[in-house]
């Protein structure tokens, strides 16, 4: 059973999601994201986002050129992501641990900050790897992090609900599940949750694509059929922020204006 399940945690997330640590961290997880799926042909292919929440890392691979669905299992996360998306993409109420779709149904499945909150982290990704055709790209939020070693453990929100992971716990279940493809690893934030504010040095530090595990939160990128095409998001030489994470940043800005009951 998820934690998402407790309805009480929809307000935690958004709380999160609203302060300054929040929004350090969700677009630090965007760039990661970007990073690591830079290769991945975008345009016609579909995206399953397993854990959509309120939708904004849906909107955000809407904007990579995906033809994206999500899935959660909490009714007013989907209700937010559906007011957030409209008709841009399609949303199902399930479980990450039983998928319901069928073999290959999506070319790429992501699962962001979901496995920390399962009983059954590779019953998760079992059921990812099943729906995917090509790809599978999973985040999590590492026991080895500065993040967890200085955490504040009176402090309310999605922290103190994790079921913390190590990096190489997550690369050993999936090197268990994947026989063949292509292995990408990489981290973000290096600082402890204290420096995740909008800051010149802050946000220096805390923007730095890392080796993996030395960030709080990793990334795993499998193609499974070894498949990726250079398609970059970003030219790294110019040092631009990718267009997908502005036109992200641009829309919760507008919301955050407007005091929009999702951001």
């Amino acid at each position: 059973m998820t934690i998402w399940a407790n309805e009480n945690i929809v307000d935690e997330y958004k709380q999160w999601i609203e302060s300054p640590a929040g929004t350090m961290a969700l677009q630090s997880k965007m760039k990661l994201i970007v990073d690591l799926i830079s290769g991945w042909p975008r345009r016609g292919r579909r995206f399953l986002e397993v854990g959509c929440a309120t939708g904004l890392m849906t909107e955000m691979f809407y904007h990579a050129g995906f033809d994206v669905t999500g899935l959660d299992c909490s009714p007013r996360m989907l209700a937010e992501a559906r007011e957030r998306m409209g008709r841009r993409a399609e949303f199902f109420l399930g479980r990450a641990e039983h998928l319901p779709f069928d073999d290959g149904q999506f070319d790429y499945v992501g699962i962001g900050s979901v496995l920390e909150f399962v009983d059954d982290p590779e019953a998760v990704l079992t059921e990812a790897l099943r729906v995917a055709s090509y790809g599978v790209i999973v985040t999590v939020y590492s026991k080895w992090s500065l993040y967890y070693l200085l955490r504040n453990r009176t402090q309310s929100g999605c922290i103190q609900h994790r079921n913390w992971m190590t990096p190489l716990e997550l690369e050993k279940i999936f090197r268990g599940l994947v026989d063949t493809g292509a292995l990408t690893r990489r981290s973000i934030l290096l600082g402890p949750v204290s420096s995740w504010k909008d800051t010149p040095m802050c946000s220096w530090i805390n923007s730095r694509i890392l080796p993996y595990g030395l960030g709080a939160l990793s990334g795993i990128c499998v193609d499974k059929n070894d498949t990726k095409t250079a398609i970059p998001l970003f030219t790294k030489k110019r040092r631009t922020k990718p267009a997908i994470i502005n036109a992200c940043r641009t829309n919760l800005a507008a919301r955050n204006s407007t005091s929009s009951f999702d951001k």
